[in-house]
């Protein structure tokens, strides 16, 4: 259950800030920067800051490596279903939804990573000890 919440609140976070619908943080800024510039930037700093402990987490506990392998695998999985017939890539709309879905499920996995291997191999990962 824990997964599904990080997920989630990534999920969020990712479609706050684009999606290809007119809802969205970029859209709404660009129509409305000049009227409603400190509503902009104050949001812009929310979102900035969410992005901070997810990449920071997910940098921490997975490491750069593990980013692009989760990015990998999932690129592999796409291309899988493209070949079997089963995902048609021509739809720029679905495209971009499938890339937010890749890059939250990306930015959970980092932050659970530690716990998954905590539970996985029995050791505790330790950051910023003092000596």
């Amino acid at each position: 259950m824990g997964f599904l919440i990080r997920w989630a609140f990534a999920f969020v976070l990712l479609v706050a800030t684009y999606n290809p619908t007119p809802w969205n943080y970029f859209v709404w800024t660009r129509d409305n920067w000049e009227t409603k510039l400190s509503i902009s930037v104050f949001l812009g700093l929310i979102i900035f800051i969410g992005y901070i402990i997810y990449l920071r987490a997910t940098v921490r506990s997975s490491g750069i490596f593990g980013m692009l392998l989760v990015l990998a695998v999932f690129g592999t999985l796409i291309w899988v279903l493209y070949d079997q017939g089963w995902v048609n890539l021509a739809n720029p709309t679905v495209n971009t939804w499938a890339g937010l879905f890749a890059l939250s499920v990306v930015l959970a996995i980092g932050l659970s990573w530690s716990i998954v291997r905590r539970r996985l191999s029995g050791q505790a990962d330790v950051d910023d000890v003092d000596q």
